[in-house]
């Protein structure tokens, strides 16, 4: 079974879950403080920190959209919604509020996502692959460009980000 990783966490999310690591943070540094003292303050701001990485870490991992060949689970840290392919009428890649390029996916009917699935954003692409970020994000358009490929959802690309694509990552433009 192929499955693809992607998705975009959303601002809130992201500033609840940084809100949910210092609040780790604290929680884990006043007990520490109050039963082994001042002197112990670096030491509980350590642990704390280290288990509100853990805790962040697994926030991030489980806020995603995962494409399978069934369906499209779209997974936050509390719930998880399926989107049966059905629902998904094209795909595009383009610029989104913040002049990032977005690849999303057009829904039909139901609200709850509000007709859009954002898979992928990333900064404009000016130059070849130049680190792990950059091969990761090339990787994935191109997992899931062969996942809408195979199941025949046709992608929309502006212009200029598939030039970009082409002739900086080398990944040709969509073709029918």
């Amino acid at each position: 079974m192929q499955m693809v990783h992607a998705g975009v966490v959303s601002t809130g999310r992201v500033l609840g879950y940084s809100l949910a690591g210092v609040a780790v943070v604290v929680v884990v540094t006043v007990p520490t403080v109050l039963l082994f003292g001042p002197a112990r303050v670096f030491t509980g701001i350590v642990l704390g920190a280290l288990l509100a990485v853990a805790a962040l870490f697994a926030l991030f991992t489980r806020d995603a959209v995962v494409l399978t060949d069934r369906a499209i689970h779209r997974r936050t840290p509390w719930s998880v919604t399926s989107i049966d392919w059905d629902r998904v009428v094209a795909g595009r890649f383009g610029l989104d509020e913040k002049s990032r390029w977005s690849l999303a996916l057009d829904l039909a009917g139901g609200e709850e996502l509000h007709g859009e699935l954002v898979l992928l954003s990333i900064p404009p692409v000016h130059g070849p692959v130049s680190g792990a970020y950059d091969l990761r994000k090339r990787e994935q358009i191109n997992e899931i460009r062969n996942m809408l490929r195979d199941k025949r959802i046709p992608i929309t690309v502006l212009p200029d980000i598939a030039g970009a694509l082409e002739k900086h990552w080398r990944i040709a433009p969509p073709t029918r």
